[in-house]
């Protein structure tokens, strides 16, 4: 499940409410961009 957020406003966005149309649903803005996870980084022993 992708989450996506507004350029514009900030607002996180989900993929089931931009299936139709590429625009966020609370600026009506159309650059959205998908958020990244924070890397988790492993040390070597």
């Amino acid at each position: 499940m992708a989450e996506y957020k507004c350029f514009n406003c900030g607002k996180i966005v989900k993929e089931e409410q931009i299936k139709k149309r590429v625009r966020c649903i609370y600026c009506g803005y159309k650059i959205i961009f998908k958020t990244r996870s924070q890397p988790t980084v492993v040390q070597a022993i």
